[in-house]
C-alpha cells in the first residue's frame, strides 16, 4: 500500500493496534515493583531497538511531528491514532515521564491512572482546578488555609479577587467537621495539601474523600511533600493529585515542572461525563493546548532521570529529617518543631496511617513509616532571632526551594509566603519566627553540626548584646 492509498481509516485501525500494544505494556509494568516502574516506565527493549538501540529514553528536541500524508495528519488531529503533533500539546519525551508518574501515583491501585506534565507546580494547580470553574457565579471552593503561598495567592487573588469566586478557608485541616460544614451544593471542589508547606499540617484524605463524594464533590490533593514513594492520595479516595515536580521528584534542582494525575472516572457534580471519564486527557488536549503550559522536552528528561531513584532518595532524606527533627526538639532555643514523625505533632496519627514507604517491610511484614524530608521550627527570640540563625548556616543553603539533595532553609514570611500579606499569613497561622528546613542527602551528622554551630553563634551574639 502506497502512502496515497493509506486513508484515514487505515490510520484509525493502526491507532487501535498501537493503543492496545501500549495498554498491554502498561498492564505488564503495573505488576512490577515501585523501583522497577521508576527505572523503566514504559520504555522497553523493543522501544530501544526502534531508537537506534538507545537504552535511555531519547530527547525529542523538536517542535512538531512529520506525517506520512494528509490522511495521517487528519487522523492525528482527530486523535484517532497516538500522535504527539506539536510540543505545546505533548511530546514523546514528556510521554515517557507522564506514563511513569501515572504508574507510580497509581501504584497497587486497581483503577487506571493518567498524568500530564506542566511547566511548573503552579501551572499544575491552575490546570487542575480551572476546569471546575466554568460559569462560576455563586460557586465556592473549600481549601486548606495552610497551603503553599503560591497556591493561596492563585485562589485568593486570581479566583476570588478577579473572578469573584467564594473561597472557604479551612483553618484546621484535621477537623473533618470544619471541612464538611463548609461544603454545599455549590462547592466545585475541595483542595487539601498534605503534608502542607511549611506548617506540615495533615489531612485525613480518606475520610475527607468519603465526605466530599457523598455530596458529589471532587477532591484535589497537593501531595508534593510526600511524593508517591510515601503517600498516594488516589489510593485513599482522592480524584486528582497535583505535584510540584520541581521538588523531590526532580531533586537535582535542574528544572521547574509540575504534574497532574487523576483516576479515570472522577467524582463531580459540575463536569461532563466525558471529562470525568478521563480528566487528565481532557486537560492535556483541550485547556492546556490553549493556555500553553507545556513542559520542555529537555526539562522532562531531567525529571525522568531523577525519578529513577525516587524511593531510595526519599527514604534517606526522610530518615535524615527525623534525626534532625529530634535534635531540634531537644534545644532550649527552639519553641517548637513541626514534623509529622514526632509524636508531639497534631497530625502524627494521621501521618502514621497514611505515610508509608512503598515496598518497605518491618519485622512484622508491615510497611515502614517515613514522614518526608521537610520540617519547620520556631526560633525563640522572634523574627530577628530566626533571621540571625538563617544567616549563620555554613552548609545549609538559604533559598526558596525544597526537596533537594542539598539541605535548604528559608523564612517563609519574607519569601515563599510573603505575597499572602499579614492577613493571609494570620489565616494560615504562619509566625514570623518559623524557619522551613528541607533536609537533603548529606551525612546527617554534618547537617546537625551546622545547625548546632548556628545556634551557638546567635547565642554568643545575644550574650554580647546584653553585656
Amino acid at each position: 500500500m502506497t502512502m496515497i492509498e493509506k486513508n484515514v481509516q487505515y490510520y484509525a485501525e493502526k491507532g487501535k493496534q498501537l493503543v492496545e500494544r501500549v495498554e498491554k505494556k502498561r498492564e505488564n509494568m503495573r505488576k512490577k515493583k515501585f523501583d522497577t516502574i521508576a527505572v523503566h516506565g514504559l520504555y522497553s527493549l523493543e522501544d530501544a531497538l526502534e531508537n537506534n538501540g538507545s537504552i535511555i529514553e531519547p530527547i525529542y528536541m523538536s517542535s512538531a511531528q512529520q506525517y506520512e500524508n494528509s490522511n495521517h495528519l487528519e487522523a492525528a488531529q482527530e486523535q484517532q491514532i497516538p500522535s504527539w503533533i506539536y510540543t505545546r500539546i505533548t511530546n514523546p519525551t514528556l510521554t515517557y515521564v507522564e506514563e511513569t508518574i501515572a504508574m507510580l501515583e497509581g501504584y497497587k491501585l486497581s483503577e487506571k491512572t493518567s498524568a500530564v506534565l506542566t511547566s511548573s507546580g503552579m501551572a499544575a494547580v491552575f490546570m487542575a482546578t480551572n476546569p471546575f470553574l466554568a460559569n462560576c457565579e455563586g460557586a465556592n471552593i473549600v481549601v486548606d488555609a495552610r497551603c503553599y503561598g503560591g497556591t493561596f495567592t492563585i485562589f485568593n487573588e486570581r479566583y476570588k479577587g478577579e473572578r469573584g469566586l467564594e473561597i472557604r478557608w479551612v483553618k484546621d485541616s484535621l477537623d473533618l467537621n470544619e471541612w464538611e460544614e463548609k461544603m454545599d451544593e455549590n462547592t466545585r471542589f475541595v483542595y487539601a495539601e498534605t503534608p502542607a508547606n511549611p506548617s506540615l499540617n495533615l489531612t485525613d484524605v480518606k475520610a475527607l474523600s468519603e465526605i466530599a463524594h457523598k455530596k458529589g464533590i471532587a477532591v484535589i490533593v497537593d501531595s508534593t511533600l510526600a511524593t508517591p514513594a510515601l503517600f498516594r492520595p488516589l489510593e485513599h479516595g482522592a480524584d486528582i493529585v497535583v505535584h510540584s515536580v520541581s521538588k523531590a521528584m526532580a531533586a537535582s534542582g535542574s528544572v521547574i515542572a509540575g504534574a497532574i494525575i487523576s483516576k479515570n472516572e472522577i467524582v463531580s457534580n459540575f463536569l461532563s461525563e466525558e471529562i470525568k471519564k478521563d480528566f487528565v486527557t481532557y486537560v492535556k488536549f483541550n485547556p492546556m493546548r490553549d493556555h500553553g503550559t507545556a513542559l520542555s522536552p529537555i526539562s522532562a528528561f531531567f525529571v525522568l532521570n531523577d525519578l529513577r531513584s525516587l524511593r531510595s532518595r526519599v527514604d534517606l532524606m526522610s530518615d535524615n529529617a527525623m534525626k534532625v527533627a529530634e535534635f531540634l526538639n531537644s534545644l532550649d532555643q527552639v519553641e517548637c518543631v513541626s514534623y509529622p514523625g514526632l509524636e508531639s505533632h497534631p497530625g502524627h496519627s494521621v501521618a502514621k496511617s497514611l505515610m508509608k514507604l512503598a515496598d518497605s517491610e518491618d519485622e512484622n511484614g508491615e510497611e515502614i513509616n517515613r514522614y518526608g524530608y521537610l520540617l519547620s521550627f520556631n526560633v525563640k527570640g522572634g523574627h530577628q532571632a530566626a533571621r540571625d540563625l538563617l544567616d549563620q548556616f555554613k552548609i545549609i543553603w538559604t533559598a526558596t526551594d525544597l526537596g533537594r539533595v542539598k539541605s535548604v532553609a528559608t523564612l517563609p514570611t519574607i519569601s515563599t509566603h510573603r505575597q499572602q500579606g499579614d492577613e493571609g499569613r494570620k489565616l494560615a497561622s504562619l509566625p514570623s519566627n518559623l524557619i522551613r528546613l528541607s533536609i537533603g542527602i548529606e551525612d546527617v551528622e554534618d547537617i546537625i553540626e551546622d545547625l548546632n554551630q548556628a545556634f551557638k553563634a546567635i547565642q554568643t551574639k545575644s550574650q554580647v548584646q546584653h553585656q
